[in-house]
C-alpha cells in the first residue's frame, strides 16, 4: 500500500473532492481554492513517488484524467452558484476546459506514437550498431517523461485564473489564466510533432535487423546464454555474468523480455533482447555451437529449433527441489550438474534424462567464496544467521523465522565463551505474512538490543580511530561509485540505450574494484564482536560468507552455496520430522548440525567452531562438498570452459556430417536426373520401352 506519507497523500486527495463540491455548493471561493490546493498537491507528491497508490485509483475509475476533470466541472458549477452563469467568464471557463480536452487527443497520440516508434524491434547492449545504422536521439526527457500529469496540469494557469476572476469580480484575470493554459497546451503538442517526422524517426525494423546481422558476421559468437522470464527472475541470468565473461568461446547473451534487460546487471558480454520470436528466428546464429538455457520456459523453443547448436540446461541453482529434476530437461542435447549429486537425482526422478547427457562441471558462480581456516587468534567467532523467508504457503518447514528464530538468536547472543551474531534475512521475509514480519522485527529487536548492550561491556574493545576511517574509507567509495553509475545509461529511452550502450570497460572494472574496497572497508567499520542485522543488498550474501565462521539457515540454496566454505553449518528441521528423516530428504543437510525448533542443539555447532580439531562432522562436510558441488581441481571455470569445448567440437561434428550427407545426396540425385534420357533412347532409335503402348 505505500508508505505513511503516500498513504496520507492518497487520503488527503481522496477526501479533498468531497470538499470542493461541499465549497462549490455554499459557496465559497477560499474554501475551493484551499481544497483544489490540497489535491493538486496530493496528485503531484503521489506521481513524483511513482507511488502504487495512483494505479489502484485507476483501477477503481478514479484515474488521472477523471480526477482533472470532475475539479473542473465543480468549478463550473461554483460558478454557477456564485450567480455567474451569465457572465463571459463562465463561457469562457466551459470553452477553455472543451479545448483543453480536446488537446489532450493528439497529445496522448504524440506521445505514444514517439514512444513506439523509439522502441526497437532488438535491444542491445556492447552491440556496435552506431557505426551501422543512425539512431537520433530522443525527444527532451521534460516532454515525455509523465508526460500525462503534466499536459493536465497545464489547467492550473486557468483554474487559478477563473478562481481570482469569481473572487475579485473581474473576468480579465481568469481570461488571461485561460490564454496561458490553452497556449501553453497547444505548444507541448506542436513541440512533439518534429519528433514523428524525418530525422527524428530510428530506422525502421527491418534495417536494424539488417544491421544486428552484419554486426553478428563480424563478431561470431560461439556460445550463447539464452534467458527468458519476468523481471523477478533477472538474477536468473545475472548469476552467470561472470562465468560468461570467463569463456574461452566468445559469448553473446539473448533475452527475450525488455523488462529482463532493464534488470540486467552490468557485464562487458554483448547482449540482444530479441522480443519478437520471428526475428529470433531469422537472426544469423551460424556461428553458434552451444546454447545454455538457465530455466526452463516455453520461449527456449524459439532457440531449441536450431539443429546446428548444442542446447545444454544448466539452470540457476543447485538443490533438492522439483525444478532440478524436471522432465522437461530431456530437449536438451546435454544437462549440466554442478556434481554427482545432481547426476543421481536425475537417476533417482527417472524422467527420461540420460545419464550419458549428464556433465559435471560445477559451480563457477560460487569462486568467490573463500575456504576455512579456522577462527583467527583474537577474534571471537561469528555466526551468520540467514534464514529464507515465508514462502507461498504456510508450511511449516519453510522458515526458521516462525517458530525457531528466537531462541535461534537468544542462545547464540547469550553463547559462553561469547560469539558475534549476523541476522541477514531473505528479502522476502514478511512480504506475505504478518506473523513473520512481526517475528523478524522481534528478532531484528533482539540483536540490536544485544549489540547495545555489548558496546557498553568494558569487555570488549573499540579501536575507535580505525573505525573512523573505515568509515571515511566507505563515504569516499560511495560517493565515486555514485559518480560512475550517475554516467551510465540512466534515464536514456531504448533506443538511445542501444545506440550508446558500449560498455565502459574501465569505468566497468574500477566499480568492481571499489565494491571489494568498500566490502572491506564496511566489515572494519564496526568492532569485530559487535552484532549486526544486514539487509539490503551489500554486503552480499557471500561477503557475509566470508566473515563468518558458522551458519544457521534453513532448507534453501543458501545450505548448498555454504558447503563451498567448509565452514560447520547448522539448519533448522522447522516441520520436525527428525533428524534421519529430514537428512534422507534434503541431501544438503547430511553434515550439518540439524536444530530443533529449540535451538537446543547450537552447541554443537559452536563447539566446532571453537575447536575444529574435535569437529565430529568435519570429513562429512568435505565429501558432501565433493558431492554436491564437485572436486576442487580443476577449478570450476575450468571445468565449465571444457565442458563448452567438448559439446563444441560435438556440435562441428555433426554439421560436416550433414553437409557430407547432403552433399552425398544432391551428388547422387544429379546422376539420376542426368541417366534418364539415356535410358529412355537406345543406340539403335528405338524406345526402352518408356510410354509405350
Amino acid at each position: 500500500m505505500g508508505s505513511a506519507a503516500e498513504l496520507a497523500a492518497a487520503v488527503l486527495m481522496v477526501a479533498g473532492f468531497p470538499a470542493l463540491m461541499l465549497a462549490a455548493l455554499v459557496p465559497s471561493v477560499p474554501a475551493f481554492a484551499a481544497a483544489a490546493a490540497v489535491t493538486y498537491l496530493a496528485d503531484h507528491y503521489l506521481h513524483r513517488k511513482g507511488s502504487y497508490l495512483i494505479n489502484r485509483l485507476g483501477k477503481v475509475r478514479a484515474g488521472l484524467s477523471i480526477r482533472f476533470l470532475i475539479r473542473q466541472l465543480l468549478l463550473v458549477l461554483l460558478l454557477a452558484r456564485l450567480s455567474l452563469a451569465d457572465n463571459l467568464i463562465y463561457y469562457g471557463a466551459i470553452a477553455c476546459f472543451i479545448a483543453f480536452y480536446g488537446l489532450q487527443a493528439p497529445h496522448g497520440a504524440l506521445v505514444q506514437l514517439i514512444r513506439n516508434r523509439r522502441r526497437m524491434p532488438v535491444a542491445t547492449r556492447n552491440v556496435d550498431l552506431k557505426s551501422r545504422i543512425r539512431i537520433p536521439d530522443a525527444p527532451p526527457r521534460r516532454l515525455l517523461h509523465r508526460s500525462a500529469e503534466k499536459m493536465l496540469h497545464l489547467d492550473l494557469f486557468a483554474v487559478v485564473g477563473i478562481l481570482l476572476a469569481a473572487q475579485v469580480k473581474s473576468a480579465l484575470v481568469g481570461f488571461v489564466g485561460i490564454g496561458i493554459t490553452v497556449a501553453v497546451a497547444t505548444l507541448y503538442v506542436v513541440a512533439l510533432v518534429p519528433y514523428v517526422r524525418g530525422r527524428k524517426i530510428p530506422p525502421n525494423a527491418e534495417r536494424v535487423l539488417a544491421a544486428v546481422d552484419d554486426w553478428l558476421g563480424e563478431y561470431k559468437p560461439e556460445t550463447v546464454l539464452y534467458f527468458s522470464g519476468s523481471k523477478d527472475s533477472a538474477y536468473q541470468v545475472n548469476m552467470w555474468l561472470d562465468t560468461m565473461e570467463n569463456l574461452d568461446s566468445k559469448p553473446l547473451i539473448i533475452l527475450r523480455e525488455r523488462a529482463i534487460l532493464i534488470n540486467l546487471a552490468p557485464t562487458t558480454v554483448p547482449v540482444i533482447c530479441v522480443p519478437g520470436g520471428v526475428h529470433l528466428m531469422n537472426m544469423d546464429l551460424s556461428t553458434v555451437r552451444v546454447a545454455l538455457y538457465a530455466a526452463n520456459v516455453g520461449k527456449n523453443i524459439h532457440m531449441l529449433r536450431v539443429p546446428t547448436i548444442k542446447h545444454v540446461f544448466i539452470g540457476h541453482g543447485d538443490s533438492d527441489k522439483l525444478a532440478s529434476v524436471n522432465p522437461f530437461s530431456k530437449v536438451y542435447d546435454e544437462v549440466w550438474t554442478a556434481g554427482r549429486a545432481g547426476r543421481d537425482r536425475y537417476a533417482i526422478a527417472d524422467v527420461g534424462v540420460r545419464d550419458d547427457d549428464i556433465v559435471e562441471v560445477g559451480r563457477p558462480q560460487l569462486a568467490p567464496i573463500q575456504t576455512w581456516q579456522g577462527v583467527p587468534g583474537g577474534r571471537i567467532p561469528t555466526v551468520l544467521y540467514a534464514p529464507t523467508w515465508e514462502g507461498w504457503d504456510d508450511n511449516p518447514g519453510n522458515t526458521s523465522i516462525l517458530l525457531a528464530g528466537e531462541n535461534i538468536v537468544r542462545r547464540l547472543i547469550t553463547a559462553d565463551p561469547p560469539v558475534r551474531v549476523l541476522y541477514k534475512p531473505h528479502p522476502f521475509t514478511g512480504t506475505r505474512s504478518k506473523e513473520a514480519k512481526a517475528a523478524h522485527q522481534r528478532i531484528t529487536a533482539l540483536v540490536q538490543k544485544a549489540a547495545a548492550e555489548r558496546a557498553a561491556d568494558s569487555r570488549f574493545a573499540t579501536d575507535s580511530a580505525a573505525q573512523a576511517q573505515a568509515k571515511a574509507e566507505l563515504a569516499r567509495i560511495e560517493a565515486r561509485i555514485a559518480q560512475l553509475a550517475g554516467t551510465g545509461d540512466k534515464g536514456r529511452d531504448e533506443a538511445e540505450a542501444t545506440r550508446d550502450g558500449q560498455v565502459d570497460v574501465a569505468r566497468h572494472e574500477e566499480v568492481a574494484r571499489l565494491r571489494a574496497e568498500w566490502n572491506d572497508a564496511y566489515w572494519r567499520s564496526f568492532p569485530t564482536w559487535e552484532h549486526r542485522v544486514i539487509t539490503g543488498s551489500e554486503p552480499r550474501l557471500y561477503d557475509c560468507f566470508n566473515v563468518s565462521d558458522a551458519m544457521v539457515s534453513d532448507i534453501s540454496s543458501v545450505v548448498s552455496d555454504f558447503i563451498a566454505s567448509g565452514k560447520p553449518y547448522a539448519v533448522t528441521d522447522s516441520a520436525e520430522l527428525g533428524a534421519e528423516e529430514f537428512k534422507r530428504n534434503n541431501t544438503a543437510v547430511r553434515a550439518a548440525v540439524i536444530l530443533s525448533n529449540s535451538a537446543a542443539e547450537l552447541g554443537e555447532l559452536l563447539g566446532a567452531v571453537r575447536d575444529p580439531a574435535a569437529d565430529p562432522l568435519a570429513e562429512d562436510r568435505k565429501e558432501l562438498k565433493q558431492y554436491l558441488l564437485g572436486p576442487d581441481e580443476p577449478a570450476s571455470i575450468d571445468q565449465f570452459n571444457t565442458a563448452v569445448a567438448n559439446l563444441a567440437i560435438k556440435a562441428e561434428t555433426r554439421n560436416v556430417g550433414q553437409e557430407s550427407r547432403i552433399a552425398a545426396a544432391t551428388a547422387d540425385a544429379e546422376k539420376l536426373a542426368n541417366a534418364v534420357p539415356g535410358q529412355r533412347v537406345s543406340s539403335a532409335g528405338d524406345t526402352d520401352g518408356v510410354g509405350t503402348g
